[in-house]
């Protein structure tokens, strides 16, 4: 578990998931945001040495993150019926079956094999999801919410481990999921404006590197936010 989501859960069991007082402060090697499309993401080439224990622990965390996005989202989909959930959850399954290939790549034991709808083997995840699923059930004005901050915690982890990766296919697969995932925070919060009138307010990005996702033109076709070039569909 990456040190983000650890404070992410510490934060939640101390404020009753109100997530304010959590800031993560974009690296200065993270300063430009890639915008390319990330509608397919393509196999990288085979790989030439061993992972680190790391880089294995990475793909490990990443593999079930990226699920619980996805199951919180069917879940907040089946209560809300709002589309961009939807569209979203679509997406995090492929972003999962990305990782996927990366796991078998390198014979490594898929911690999600067998596990249904909000079960995980990361006892800390498994929180995650159970504690942002409970919240995103309030309103549809707290869903989306919700949405945002899962894309915030796996923008800010994704940095994190694209700045520890050695492998390249590795870091061709993160900074795809990293561009899938500015195109979701844009989704969830131009939807939260259009669907509820309410303005988001960043709880993991600091405001410049929140400010400069969000203005940024999306990643990939439909993703893009009303104002900049799409409707906030967010299936990339």
């Amino acid at each position: 578990m990456t040190k983000l989501t650890q404070t992410l859960l510490a934060g939640a069991a101390a404020l009753g998931l109100a997530f304010t007082s959590i800031v993560w402060t974009a690296p200065a090697s993270a300063s430009v945001i890639d915008t390319q499309p990330t509608s397919a993401i393509v196999a990288p080439p085979a790989p030439t040495s061993p992972l680190s224990a790391d880089e294995i622990a990475g793909l490990l965390f990443m593999r079930e993150e990226e699920k619980v996005a996805r199951d919180v989202y069917l879940t907040l989909y089946e209560t809300w019926g709002s589309q961009v959930f939807s569209n979203i959850a679509r997406s995090e399954q492929s972003h999962m079956d990305a990782v996927k290939t990366l796991l078998d790549r390198y014979g490594i034991a898929d911690p999600a094999a067998g596990k249904d709808i909000g079960e995980f083997s990361d006892p800390d995840l498994q929180t995650l999801y159970t504690d942002l699923s409970a919240q995103g059930q309030e309103s549809l004005a707290e869903a989306l919410k919700v949405g945002a901050l899962i894309e915030e915690v796996d923008i800010a982890d994704l940095i994190e481990e694209l700045a520890e990766v050695e492998h390249s296919d590795i870091q061709r697969v993160y900074g795809q999921l990293l561009r899938g995932s500015e195109n979701h925070l844009r989704a969830y919060v131009s939807n939260l404006e259009r669907q509820t009138g309410e303005t988001y307010q960043p709880q993991v990005l600091d405001q410049a590197a929140y400010d400069q996702i969000i203005s940024a033109a999306s990643g990939g076709g439909p993703g893009q936010a009303p104002g900049r070039g799409g409707r906030g569909r967010g299936n990339n």
